[in-house]
Parts: C-alpha cells; structure tokens; sequence
C-alpha cells in the first residue's frame, strides 16, 4: 500500500500498487496529451508560420522574377529597336555601297576597256613593227647570205686558178688589205704585222696589238689564216690547228687568238659566224674571212671598256711594286746593318778578349814586380846587416888579413 497526499486538501490516503499505477498512468497520460497537444499547436503555429513566410518569399521571387522578366523584356525591345535601326541604317549604306561599287565597276570597265583598246592599238602596232623587223632582218640575212655566198664563190674561183701555198698567201693578204683599208681611220695607233719570229719553231701569221695614249696595252690578238685547195688529198679540219695557234699566242703574249678559215665550207657551224671554241682553247675564236674586222671591232670594244680597270689594276701593280722595292731595300738595310752589327759585336769582343789579356798579363808583371821588390828588400836587409865579423867568421886567415890591414891603417871601424 501507498501512501498519497492530495496536493489540494492535505488529505492523505493509501492507495495499493495497481491503483497507484492506474494514478500515474491517468497523470501520464494527461501530461503527456497536454504536451502534446501543445506540440501539436506548436508544431502548427510553426507550420503555419513557415508557410506564410514561404508564401512571402514566393510572392518575394515572383515580384522579382517580373521584375527581372520586364527588365529583360525591356532591355530585348530597346535592343530590337536598336538592330531595326542598325537594320534601317545598313540597308541604307548597302543601298549606297551598291550604288558606289557599281560607278567603280563601270568606271574600271571603261577604263579597262579603253586600256585594251589602246594595247589592242599597241599589239597591232607591234605586230606591224615586228614584221617589218623580221622582213628587213630576212632581207638583212638574205643580203649576208648572198654576200658570203657571192664571197665563197669568188674565193672558190679564185683558189681553182691558184696553187695551195699562192691560196693560203692570197688569204693573208686579203686580211691585210681588209685591215689597211681602214687602218688609218679606225685603228691609227694598232700594230698589225706578220709574226716573223720563229725562234720557237712555231710562228703564227699575224699580230695585232693595240695601246692607249699613256701605252697601256689593252688589246692583243694572234691571227693565223688557214685554206684549202678543193684539189687537195688531205682535208684539214679547223680543229687541227688549235693546238698550234694556242701556243703561238701564249708564246708571243697575246690575249686572244683568232683562227680566219676557209676550211669546213659546208659546215653549218663555221658558216654562222663567229663560233667560240673557248670551251678547248682559252679565249680562241674561228671566223670566216668576211667576220675579219668585225672580230676584231668587237674585241677591242670590249677591250675599251675594260681599260678603266687595266689601268686601275696597273695603278695597283705599280705600288705593289713599290712597296715590293721598299720591303727589299728595307730588308737589304736590316741585313747590312745586322751584318755591320754582327762585325762590330765581333771586334768588340775580339778587343774586349784582348784587353782582358793585357790587364792579365799586367797583373802577372805586377805580381812580378812586387815579388822582385820584396827580395831586393830581403837584399837590402841582408847587406844592411853584413859585417867583416860576420863574413869572416869562418875565414881565420881572412880575418888575420883584415886585422893587419887595420893595424896599418891606424884602425878603422868595422861595419
């Protein structure tokens, strides 16, 4: 049993344990539901609390997204206004790009088509012009032809009627008469001679050599002239002579070397003109006979031009040579006075040696001398101190003689 007291009245009864357990249950269970209960209410309150404020920031971000929307929506129509404006202003400027591309197009077609007009004029114009160059060059070519044609006939004829040594002289004297035609007036100051000098063994046919007015040479050709009877066993090929006309040129100092031939007369190569053969011999050239001054008029233009730098690199030449002697001279100095030097130093020594010597060969007579002076002062000592006492100490009958004679003599003091 248990005791209970009422809170209210005081009163205390005894309860057992399954009432006072139904008590604590029924107060439990009161409690408990009161609790609840303002659980519940809090729990409510709370929601609804939450849920007007959850109402609040929905109608909150609404607002704002509206907001926001009629911002953007605002913003996409004043941008719509702007890119119709841009719209307006671009379809105007393409309206007016259109209009301007299409001057510039047909200004550049009318002046393109007035440009071809004046090229078609020009092309026309050249054309014509080309084909009277060609006409006169053909008819130039023809005139050449038939000259050398006409010139290979006549010295055709003429080697038929003479013998091969008169046809290789008639040649050389062909050139000559060429080049003393015009000596006078185109090469006054040239040199143009048959090369007589054989002393080699080999000689060409003719030299040229031409200088300016200070006697610079600047030009300097072997010639030889080479032709053929048609009769002949033997045909010669302009080939055969290279080798010899080579030498020839460097034997006698010539630059340049020049084969005249009327040998090979149907050869397409010879008969064009002049042909360089350089590639066998250095600065050799064939020509036939009519090419004869022309050859030469272009190898001593050629030569003209290249004066200037002759001269400069005679200028060169010169104060090399100088500078040459100079460093010989000085060198021929340098090796007199070292050799002058060297003779000097030599006797210097040599007297030096001999100096030494003498003073050696003083120092031994003063050696000498004074040796000899200390025994003249060892002699002297001893003659100071020689007496008749002394020197006849050991001489009894000497001494006898000595005193007599003192006796005599009334006595005399001995030394």
């Amino acid at each position: 049993m248990q005791e209970i007291k009422c809170p209210n009245c005081g009163k205390v009864f005894q309860v057992d344990e399954a009432g006072y357990a139904q008590i604590v249950r029924q107060v439990r269970d009161r409690a408990f539901d009161a609790e609840l209960t303002k659980r519940i209410s809090e729990l409510e309150e709370k929601k609804q609390n939450d849920l007007t404020l959850a109402l609040m920031r929905q109608e909150k971000a609404q607002e704002q997204a509206l907001v926001h929307k009629d911002q953007e929506l605002a913003g996409k129509n004043l941008e719509i206004q702007e890119l119709r404006a841009q719209l307006d202003r671009a379809g105007t400027e393409r309206e007016l790009a259109v209009s301007k591309a299409v001057q510039e197009k047909d200004r550049i077609l009318s002046e393109r088509n007035t440009q071809i007009t004046r090229l078609q004029g020009d092309l026309e114009l050249q054309k014509k012009e080309g084909v009277l160059r060609e006409n006169n060059l053909q008819e130039k070519h023809l005139a050449e032809l038939k000259l050398r044609d006409e010139e290979i006939e006549r010295l055709k004829d003429f080697k038929a009627r003479q013998s091969t040594k008169m046809v290789g002289e008639s040649l050389e004297q062909h050139c000559l008469t060429q080049f003393n035609t015009i000596r006078m007036t185109a090469f006054p100051n040239a040199y143009f001679e048959k090369d007589n000098d054989a002393r080699s063994g080999s000689k060409g046919d003719f030299i040229f050599r031409e200088a300016a007015e200070d006697g610079t040479q600047f030009l300097s050709i072997m010639f030889e002239m080479k032709n053929e009877m048609d009769e002949t066993a033997t045909k010669h090929k302009n080939e055969d002579f290279f080798k010899e006309l080579d030498r020839d040129r460097r034997e006698k100092n010539c630059e340049y070397a020049v084969l005249v031939s009327l040998l090979e007369s149907d050869s397409e190569l010879y008969n064009n003109g002049i042909v360089d053969v350089s590639y066998r011999y250095e600065k050799m050239y064939v020509i036939r006979p009519q090419f004869f001054i022309p050859m030469i008029t272009l190898l001593r233009n050629a030569a003209l031009n290249s004066l200037k730098y002759q001269r400069e690199l005679q200028i060169i030449r010169n104060q090399q040579l100088d500078l040459q002697n100079f460093e010989s001279e000085m060198k021929a100095f340098k090796e007199g006075f070292a050799r002058n030097y060297d003779i000097a130093s030599r006797k210097f020594r040599t007297a030096i040696e001999e100096i030494d010597k003498t003073i050696d060969h003083l120092q031994k007579t003063k050696d000498a001398l004074l040796s000899s002076e200390n025994q003249l002062r060892l002699a002297n000592n001893k003659a100071d101190d020689l007496s008749i006492k002394k020197l006849t100490k050991n001489a009894p009958s000497v001494r006898a003689m000595f005193e007599e004679a003192r006796s005599e003599n009334g006595g005399f003091k001995e030394a």
